[in-house]
C-alpha cells in the first residue's frame, strides 16, 4: 500500500493485535492511499525480507511499528544509505487495547498524520569544552569533583570552608566560596563569587585557604551544583548543562555525575521560538501593553526590550507558553517548524472522519510523560478507547486558542490533555487558553466542558477518566488550510465553528484580558491627536492622510491596551469580545472632524476641535496668551505664525542693520579719490605762492 509515495508495512505483531487487512486498506484507500498491503505478523523477524524489498525500490518506508525502529534503521543503512524510513505506534495506540476491533478509522488516521512530511525545526549549535564547576560541600563535593575530572577539566569550589579532609592527590583545584549571582548556558556559564579563596596546598587536618574575595567572576561549560540550596537559575531542570541533584540522595548524585561526564563537543538545541518584533505588543513610546510571555517564561529567557520583548533562544527551555498566550503571533513555536502542526491536526482528524470514525477524542501529550502513560496503559491495562486519537507534541505548554479552535473546526469533540508532574504550577498560559476556548464553544451554543486536563499520575485513573468521557457531537469538519498567523489561524477557524453552528450570534462578550475585542473612544473628550494610531502595534487603529479621523478594523485588535494607556485625554476604553458580523473585517470610524483652516491665509492645517480646545485652554491663563493677538496666532497654519512674528515692530529677534559690505573696488575707489583731493590741495597751495598769498 502506497500513501503520500511512502510504502506503507503493516505488522500485527504476531498477531497480538486484531488487525482486518480489508478493513484498514479500505479506510486508507478513503485518506488517498492505493493498492493492497499484506498484514506482516512478524516483520522485525520472520518477514524481514518484506522490509528490506520496501527499501530497495526506492521509494520511502513508513513502517507501522517504533519499538524495533533501531533494528530497522540498522538494516535500511545496510541496504540504503540513503533510504527514507520513517515509523508509526499503532500498538499500544490502537492495536493493544480493548477497543481495538473498533480501532480500524483511529489506525488509518494515525497512518495518515505519519505520512506527512514535516518541516524541520531550525537548531543552534553549543559547544561544551568541558569546563565544569563542582559547587558543594565536604567530602562528597570533594569525591565528585574527583570522579568528574577524569572526563573533564574540573573545578570544584566548597561552599564553606568546613571540616573537610584534604584529598592526598589534587585532581583539580579547589576553593570556597558562595556563588550571589548565575547566567548563561550550556558552553557559556558565568558565575559571581564572594568570599572567594584558593585552598592552601599545605593544609593537613583541614582545608585552610588564603585571604577571600568578593566578586569574583568565572566563566564555565558545565555546573554540578551539590549545595542542596536555592537554585542558581529559575526552573533548573530546564537549564542544559546544569545539573542540580538531591546531595541527600546518592543514586541522584551518581546520575548527575555520569550525565555530565558526557557532556563534551558540539550539541544541537532547537531554536524553539521564532520571534517577529514588529508585531510584539509589549510597547511604545515607554508605555507598556502586553507582559503576557514576561509573566509566564520559567526560565527567564524572555526580558522587555523596549517597545518589544527579547527572548533569548540559548536559555529558552521550550515550554512554548510564550507562544500560547501571544496574542498576535509575534512569538511562534517551531517544533515542529512552519505550519506542520496544523497539516497534522487536520490530517489526523480528517482522516478518522473519512475512515468512519465519530465523536473524535484529541488525546494532547508529550513523549515523556504522555507517551510512558499510554505504553503502561496499552501493556497493563484496557488501552485507549477507540475513540481518542493521540497527538503527541513536544510540550502540552505550547498550544493557544488557535490550536483548540483549530481542533473543533476540524472535527474533535473533546479534548483531552495528559499533564505530568513537571507541568504543575506551570499551566496558568494554558488554562487562560483553555478557558478562552470554553467560553467560545459555549458561546456558539455547542456547549462547554469540551476540553479535559488529565494530571492523575496513576495510569488507571487516566485510562478510567478516558473511557468515562460521555460522548459529544462534533461541529461539521472544515477544510480549510490553517494559513497565515496565528491571527489568520484562529479567525478562519472560528469564523468556521460560527457558520456551522446553531445560534449564530453576532457579538460573544468575553472575559477581560481576552485577546479580541473592540475599541471605544468618548468623542466628546478625543481632540484627534492620532496617538493611539501611532501607538498600535497590529494597525487596527489607523488614520487617513486626507482628513483628520481614527478608524478601526476589529478583527486585527488584540486588547493589548497600548492605545489606552497612550492617550493623552484618557477617552480610550476595551470591550473584549468576538465579533462576527463582516463589520469586524472592515474599517469603521471611531471619530472624524473637520480639519481647521489658517485665519490668515485659509490653508487647512490640524484638527479643528482640537485648535479651538488649544486655544480655549490657553486664552488668559498664560502671559504669552494675555492678548488676543497671540491667541489668534495659534490659529494660523506654521508658515502665517513666523510671517506675523517677524512683521511686528518688537520683534524679539530684531538687530541692528546690516553693515554694507566693503570690497576691493571700494578701496581702490577710495584711494582714487584721496589721490586727487591731495593732488588739488597741492595745485592750490603752488598757485597761492605764486600769487605772494603764502
Amino acid at each position: 500500500m502506497e500513501l503520500r509515495g511512502k510504502r506503507v508495512l503493516l505488522c500485527n505483531c504476531e498477531a497480538s493485535m486484531p488487525l482486518d487487512a480489508d478493513r484498514l486498506v479500505a479506510a486508507c484507500q478513503a485518506n488517498g492511499a492505493s493498492g493492497k498491503s499484506l498484514v506482516n505478523s512478524q516483520l522485525c523477524r520472520a518477514q524481514l525480507g518484506n522490509f528490506q524489498d520496501a527499501v530497495a525500490s526506492g521509494a520511502p518506508v513508513l513502517v507501522a511499528c517504533t519499538q524495533e525502529a533501531p533494528l530497522f534503521a540498522e538494516v535500511a543503512a545496510e541496504s540504503d544509505p540513503q533510504a527514507r524510513v520513517s515509523f508509526v505506534n499503532i500498538r499500544e495506540r490502537a492495536g493493544w487495547s480493548d477497543a481495538a476491533g473498533t480501532a480500524t478509522p483511529k489506525i488509518a488516521a494515525l497512518i495518515a498524520e505519519a505520512a506527512l512530511d514535516i518541516e524541520p525545526t531550525p537548531a543552534m549549535e553549543l559547544i561544551s569544552q568541558g569546563v565544569c564547576l563542582v559547587y558543594g560541600k565536604g567530602e562528597q563535593a570533594i569525591e565528585a569533583a574527583r570522579q568528574l575530572s577524569e572526563h573533564l577539566d574540573v573545578t570544584l569550589l566548597l561552599e564553606s570552608d568546613d571540616e573537610a579532609l584534604p584529598p592526598p592527590v589534587t585532581d583539580s583545584p579547589i576553593f570556597k566560596g558562595r556563588i550571589v549571582a548565575a547566567k548563561g548556558h550550556l558552553g557559556a556559564f558565568g558565575v559571581t563569587v564572594n568570599d572567594h579563596a584558593a585552598a592552601n596546598p599545605s593544609s593537613r587536618a583541614r582545608l585552610e585557604f588564603e585571604a577571600p574575595r568578593d566578586n569574583v567572576f568565572s566563566e564555565c561549560d558545565l555546573i554540578l551544583d551539590l549545595s542542596g540550596g536555592t537554585p542558581l537559575f529559575p526552573a533548573p531542570e530546564t537549564r542544559d548543562g546544569y545539573q542540580r541533584p538531591d546531595p541527600g540522595d546518592p543514586l541522584a548524585v551518581q546520575k548527575a555525575v555520569m550525565a555530565l561526564s558526557e557532556m563534551v563537543g558540539e550539541y544541537d538545541k532547537p531554536q524553539y521560538i521564532a520571534f517577529n518584533a514588529d508585531i510584539c505588543a509589549h510597547g511604545r513610546s515607554r508605555k507598556t501593553g502586553c507582559i503576557r510571555c514576561l509573566d509566564l517564561c520559567p526560565t527567564s529567557a524572555i526580558t522587555s526590550a523596549g517597545d518589544h520583548v527579547a527572548i533569548d533562544p540559548l536559555v529558552c527551555a521550550g515550554c512554548g507558553s510564550c507562544a500560547s498566550v501571544c496574542p498576535t503571533g509575534a512569538a511562534t513555536y517551531q517544533l515542529p517548524g512552519g505550519d506542520s502542526l496544523f497539516d497534522r491536526l487536520r490530517t489526523l482528524l480528517g482522516a478518522y472522519a473519512k475512515a468512519g470514525g465519530e465523536g473524535a477524542v484529541l488525546l494532547l501529550h508529550d513523549e515523556r510523560h504522555g507517551g510512558e502513560m499510554i505504553s503502561i496503559m496499552a501493556r497493563l491495562g484496557r488501552g485507549l478507547p477507540d475513540r481518542v486519537l493521540p497527538f503527541a507534541v513536544n510540550e502540552v505548554t505550547q498550544v493557544g486558542i488557535d490550536f483548540f479552535a483549530a481542533a473543533f473546526a476540524y472535527g474533535a469533540a473533546q479534548v483531552a490533555i495528559l499533564v505530568g508532574a513537571d507541568k504543575q504550577g506551570r499551566l496558568e498560559g494554558l488554562a487562560a487558553q483553555i478557558g478562552l476556548a470554553e467560553s467560545v464553544m459555549d458561546g456558539l451554543g455547542y456547549g462547554g466542558g469540551r476540553i479535559h486536563l488529565l494530571d492523575q499520575p496513576d495510569p488507571t485513573a487516566v485510562e478510567a477518566a478516558l473511557y468515562g468521557l460521555d460522548a459529544r457531537e462534533a461541529a461539521p469538519a472544515g477544510q480549510f488550510l490553517a494559513l497565515g498567523g496565528k491571527r489568520s489561524r484562529v479567525m478562519l477557524a472560528l469564523r468556521h465553528l460560527h457558520a456551522e453552528s446553531a445560534a449564530k450570534p453576532d457579538h460573544l462578550m468575553l472575559a477581560p484580558g481576552a485577546p479580541f475585542g473592540a475599541v471605544e473612544i468618548d468623542t466628546a473628550g478625543c481632540t484627534l491627536c492620532l496617538a493611539c494610531v501611532s501607538a498600535c502595534p497590529t494597525a487596527a487603529l489607523h488614520d487617513d492622510p486626507e482628513r483628520p479621523l481614527v478608524a478601526f478594523s476589529e478583527e486585527a485588535c488584540v486588547q493589548c491596551g497600548l492605545c489606552k494607556n497612550t492617550c493623552p485625554e484618557s477617552v480610550i476604553s476595551l470591550v473584549p469580545r468576538l465579533n462576527f458580523t463582516e463589520a469586524a473585517r472592515g474599517a469603521q470610524i471611531l471619530n472624524e472632524s473637520e480639519p481647521f483652516n489658517c485665519i490668515r491665509c485659509g490653508t487647512a492645517f490640524g484638527v479643528k476641535q482640537s485648535i479651538e480646545r488649544i486655544a480655549e485652554q490657553l486664552a488668559g491663563k498664560h502671559y504669552m496668551f494675555a492678548e488676543q493677538e497671540q491667541i489668534d496666532r495659534i490659529k494660523m497654519c506654521e508658515d502665517c505664525r513666523i510671517s506675523v512674528q517677524f512683521e511686528r515692530g518688537d520683534n524679539p529677534f530684531a538687530g541692528k542693520d546690516r553693515p554694507r559690505m566693503h570690497t576691493t573696488d571700494d578701496d581702490l575707489r577710495e584711494r582714487e579719490i584721496e589721490e586727487a583731493r591731495a593732488k588739488l590741495l597741492k595745485e592750490r597751495a603752488e598757485e597761492a605762492g605764486k600769487n605772494g598769498e603764502g
